[in-house]
């Protein structure tokens, strides 16, 4: 596939995050004016909601985009996704005759501000990257006991609070907790001092299930997809996560662009996952290529300074697919509601460069990083800002996703001080 060209000359750039190509769907509101629904074209957002009232996207359905959210297309079904983005790419096309009625709906992004793109109903988040359980499980057991048993033959997970997912651009403060460490005699209440990010990637749920289904009937239920930082708090962690695993360490915040990247938009960068180190029980084998060739990416920047490239990967690093780790999560009868967010678990490669925890980058902290301002970085420090970045490369065109930003901001005072 090449790109498609679009009357809206900004979008024809090879090199643009937003082709005729992509399209991903957004919250945006201008000033004081309602969040409403819109679609990215080059350096413009269409205002769907105004499309929809003008009577110009001719769905057979009723009103879709009377809310500020993605969740009433989602539950439409396949059909009318593919119906929606035919349509959006027809009327948005080099000499479409619908431009002169399409021109006045189109605002320019740099005017507006984001807002989540839809309602997270449910939010798990998965430990599938093979090279990231590989150095964790290193650092803290050695490498002959790295995986534990069941991680070549299942996706491991957790549930998270879907209430604590927050758009791009929203500040996130350093959480308290109750730290242990090796050779203190009892834990104290403190602000976490080791702070961390996860570079992710995060499949959005768009149709219901009601038992389990299979891997490709998951692939057909996925939407889209999101960068997705999971912040994480290490020594909160540590001390904490026997028997039952992350809890408040993974509770303060969980960051996502605000551009839902269409399954559709995705499918000329479909690749295989790795080869398999233990069969698959047939339930999760792999039914074609259920991965995605991204360039990812992390940039830190201190407070008033420079940002630096921390870490560079792809995810196509992945061992589980979004489709596995969706299929999994039915196994038990677990319903699946549109609204899902499935976090794809730390995306890390094999070399230093390509990991995406600090975690890793500093090996625990023991190797502490050198940022291009001369700062060392082994965890994150107050004012730090942290953008995720990630786009996938066609001919002549790019598949973008927006950036994923923070800044960290400082902890609370004691908040239960007398």
């Amino acid at each position: 596939m090449s790109l498609l060209h679009s009357w809206v000359a900004s979008a024809n750039a090879p090199d643009h995050p937003f082709p005729l190509n992509n399209l991903p769907y957004g919250v945006f509101s201008l000033g004081d004016d309602d969040p409403r629904c819109g679609v990215a074209i080059g350096d413009m957002i269409l205002d769907m909601r105004a499309a929809e009232e003008a009577g110009l996207l001719g769905l057979d359905s009723g009103p879709l985009f009377d809310v500020p959210f993605w969740n009433e297309v989602m539950e439409e079904g396949p059909s009318l996704w593919a119906a929606l983005r035919a349509q959006l790419q027809a009327m948005l096309a080099k000499d479409s005759a619908a431009q002169a009625d399409l021109q006045p709906l189109l605002v320019p992004q740099s005017a507006a501000q984001m807002h989540l793109p839809f309602l997270v109903a449910e939010y798990t988040d998965f430990y599938a990257g093979r090279h990231h359980a590989q150095n964790v499980g290193t650092m803290f057991r050695g490498p002959e006991n790295a995986l534990p048993p069941n991680w070549l033959h299942i996706p491991i997970g957790y549930n998270g609070r879907a209430s604590s997912v927050v758009v791009s651009g929203t500040p996130v403060r350093r959480p308290w907790g109750q730290l242990k460490g090796p050779n203190d005699a009892a834990p104290r209440f403190a602000p976490c001092a080791r702070f961390d990010l996860e570079l992710e990637m995060g499949a959005i749920v768009g149709q219901p299930s009601d038992g389990p289904v299979t891997v490709d009937q998951a692939d057909d239920m996925i939407f889209g997809y999101v960068l997705l930082n999971d912040w994480s708090a290490r020594d909160i962690q540590a001390w904490e996560y026997q028997p039952l695993g992350p809890f408040q360490a993974k509770a303060t915040a969980t960051s996502i662009s605000p551009w839902i990247v269409t399954k559709a938009a995705l499918a000329p960068f479909r690749c295989a996952t790795p080869p398999r180190e233990a069969p698959l029980l047939a339930h999760l084998r792999d039914t074609g290529p259920m991965l995605y060739d991204i360039d990812l990416s992390v940039d830190l920047a201190p407070a008033g300074q420079p940002a630096t490239t921390i870490a560079r990967t792809n995810y196509r690093e992945m061992y589980y697919s979004a489709a596995q780790q969706l299929a999994h999560h039915t196994t038990s009868g677990c319903p699946m509601t549109p609204g899902d967010l499935l976090g794809s678990g730390t995306i890390s490669g094999p070399e230093r460069h390509q990991r995406g925890s600090l975690l890793e980058l500093s090996w625990g902290g023991k190797e502490p990083l050198t940022l291009e301002c001369g700062a060392t970085r082994s965890f994150l420090e107050d004012g730090d800002r942290l953008t995720l970045s990630g786009a996938a490369h066609g001919d002549g065109f790019t598949i973008g996703f927006g950036t994923c930003t923070a800044e960290i901001l400082p902890a609370l005072e004691n908040p239960y001080a007398r």
